[in-house]
């Protein structure tokens, strides 16, 4: 039976490995003592062996933690029920561990970095203390990379040196030094591959740590604060990742029961965490806005258990200023897990006075707000709008009001951003007047549709200039071509991180000495103005685009009562601009009209919109047998909001008194009230 499960313990299948640690478990709990023993000896032969693969000493450390966690090994000198003296076995079996930690082998180096863990759980810090030179030396030696032909063979047979240290350097500077090494393929692998044994060693400390707990907290001192500081900024984002996972598991061990109502200075004195709290919270702040999601998500990891460590609000309050305004954007941040991650944290840390606290800290949120603006990250810009946005809906007026011009200027630049999830601006502030035509007019339609809302919530300074407008964008639909082009020489697949791409042909000029990404990258940088439409990833509107911006607006204009009249008397000019119908995307346009009719019946009221409905009964039903399926379900979807509001009696009189032939259609539109 256990010769069975330690060949699964050895198996070379990871499935196989793990139903077998699942059964040893089981075994371990029904055998005897001479059984034990047995295997007590079989694993010690696993460990020893030279000539097998690596799997038979990754088995054998398996199992023993499996032992140890059993509860199956004394800590204590003397006989036990193994039939050996508890120390020992338990000395060998240490020294089994820390040999293994240099192993070629990295599943093997990861096995027994954990199982110095478990043991230092269960037999306490002298098991750190008797490994601890060579974890940190095993740190500090493969922190520094000099060539990549130390760990792997080099790239196009060029090994490429290690750059002067850029440790000192702020993130920006130290992203831009990156970026403009990012063309190099050589380099790129440079800065993304694993570096030797440093991530196993780390992640070693990070179990040892785990393992001692509160304990560990007598260990706390600069040469280990040094060091895990350095991997918090190093270049290889995998290095920076597991160094704040190891950051984490730090901040835990100085968290203890019973210290809540501790004076500041026993919490000084108890805890070296705490001692050394301002420091921390300067790296995590790096790692809350580190360019890469991973690295970002692990900063975020650790920021948590960082305050959660701390006992009293007080003690963590004099970490706010850093903390609370990256905190609060990466709430917003494009990558999921760090938005739903910061979003509990932010629960879990204000306790539901999160607006208190960003009013609080307001200067230091409002200036990490317009910084993150001029991120080369364009999620981060992304994010930072979204933010300063809330600033403006949820922040009480007197607060914020101070800071408006500043805010201002910044969104002005953010309009013209390369990236257009970044300039679909909703601000309702009157200086943006101008660009918002400029985005009722994009290419993509969202951007479209939040101008719409954005002028809606200004329209009553500027009614005159916004309803020319209008009028003027129905009326410049006659001068569309024939051939319109809906998005010209841009792919028209979805666009990755808000970037739309240029279509690709056969030109070997745009597939050739081109910048070269790592898997898990983000984009290229994008600049973050250029004007209004003078950038690559953008090009001239038509007047197709104009008008269909506008039946967004209109529809959205219908909901002011103040502006009612005004807007009635445009209806039929969008009516009108319905009828011209030679240019390429006309489908598109008849879609958006389909789209906002219900909502634009709705805005106006059901007396007022029945003397138009006959002027779109013919774009209605025609749309309803176009061949463009999305136009075709709008169209489905128009007439049925249309009976639900106006009545399904008066839709059917108005179309039989227009044309007594749409009626069977009519009829056969499913899902008709």
């Amino acid at each position: 039976m256990a010769s069975e499960i330690l060949a699964k313990l050895c198996s070379k299948a990871k499935l196989e490995r793990d139903r077998g640690f699942t059964e040893l478990q089981e075994y371990v709990n029904t055998s005897n003592e001479d059984e034990i023993h047995d295997l007590e000896q079989d694993l010690l032969n696993l460990l020893s062996s030279e000539d097998n693969g690596w799997e038979s000493r990754h088995g054998g450390l398996s199992g023993v933690r499996c032992l140890i966690e059993q509860g199956k090994i004394s800590f204590q000198d003397g006989d036990t029920d193994l039939g050996i003296e508890g120390d020992v076995f338990v000395n060998e079996i240490m020294d089994k561990a820390i040999s293994l930690l240099d192993d070629e082998e990295f599943r093997v180096r990861i096995a027994a970095g954990e199982l110095l863990g478990v043991l230092c759980k269960f037999k306490g810090p002298e098991v750190y203390e008797r490994c601890k030179d060579q974890i940190l030396e095993g740190i500090r030696s493969n922190l520094e990379r000099h060539g990549l032909g130390d760990d792997s063979s080099s790239i196009a047979g060029t090994p490429t040196e290690q750059p002067e240290s850029i440790l000192s350097c702020s993130p920006n500077t130290t992203a831009r030094i990156l970026e403009k090494r990012s063309s190099d393929p050589a380099q790129i692998f440079h800065d993304t591959a694993g570096w030797k044994s440093l991530e196993t060693y780390m992640k070693c400390l990070q179990s040892v740590i785990f393992g001692c707990g509160h304990k560990f907290n007598d260990f706390v001192d600069q040469e280990l604060l040094d060091l895990i500081f350095e991997t918090l900024t190093h270049t290889n984002r995998f290095v920076r990742e597991t160094g704040f996972y190891v950051c984490g598991a730090l901040v835990t061990c100085g968290a203890r029961e019973g210290t809540e109502h501790d004076s500041e200075a026993k919490l000084t004195e108890e805890n070296a965490i705490y001692r050394h709290g301002r420091v921390f919270s300067e790296y995590l702040g790096k790692g809350l806005a580190d360019n890469w999601s991973q690295v970002r998500m692990a900063g975020s990891v650790a920021t948590r258990q960082f305050l959660v460590s701390l006992p009293t609000e007080k003690a963590r309050e004099k970490f706010y200023p850093i903390l609370i305004p990256r905190m609060c954007l990466n709430r917003y941040y494009m990558a999921e897990g760090v938005r739903i991650y910061s979003q509990a944290t932010w629960q879990l840390i204000t306790h539901g006075e999160g607006k208190t606290l960003v009013e609080k800290y307001i200067q230091e949120v409002v200036d990490y707000y317009i910084l993150s603006t001029e991120s080369d990250n364009h999620a981060v810009r992304e994010a930072a709008c979204a933010c300063i946005a809330e600033l403006g809906s949820k922040i009480e007026k007197s607060v914020v009001s101070p800071y408006v011009p500043r805010l201002l200027e910044t969104l002005l630049i953010c309009f013209n951003d390369d990236s257009w999830p970044v300039r679909d601006g909703k601000s309702s502030l009157p200086a943006l007047y101008p660009l918002f035509f400029t985005n009722l007019q994009d290419n993509i339609p969202s951007v479209r549709q939040g101008a719409a809302v954005a002028i809606t919530n200004i329209v009553k300074a500027y009614v005159e200039v916004v309803f020319s407008k209008i009028k003027e964008g129905f009326e410049k639909i006659k001068e569309q071509p024939a051939t319109s082009e809906k998005y010209g020489g841009l792919e028209n697949t979805p666009a990755v991180f808000g970037v739309v791409k240029q279509l690709r042909d056969n030109d070997m000029d745009l597939h050739t000495n081109q910048t070269m990404y790592s898997c898990g990258s983000l984009a290229p940088k994008m600049g973050r103005g250029g004007g209004c439409m003078d950038h690559k990833f953008r090009k001239p509107s038509e007047p197709w685009e104009l008008a269909d911006g506008c039946v967004n607006l209109l529809a959205e204009l219908s909901h002011v009562p103040s502006v009612s009249a005004q807007v009635s008397k445009l209806i039929p000019v969008m009516a009108e601009a319905c009828k011209i119908k030679t240019y390429t995307h006309y489908p598109n346009f008849v879609e958006t009209v389909c789209k906002q009719l219900p909502n634009l019946a709705k805005g106006l009221g059901k007396r007022p919109f029945k003397m138009y409905l006959e002027m779109f009964l013919d774009v209605i039903f025609e749309a309803l047998d176009s061949e463009v399926v999305l136009t075709s379900a709008a169209a489905q979807h128009c007439i049925i909001e249309l009976c639900l509001f106006l009545g399904s009696g008066i839709v059917r009189g108005r179309v039989e008194n227009h044309n007594s032939s749409y009626l069977s259609r009519l009829d056969s539109v499913p899902g008709l009230p």
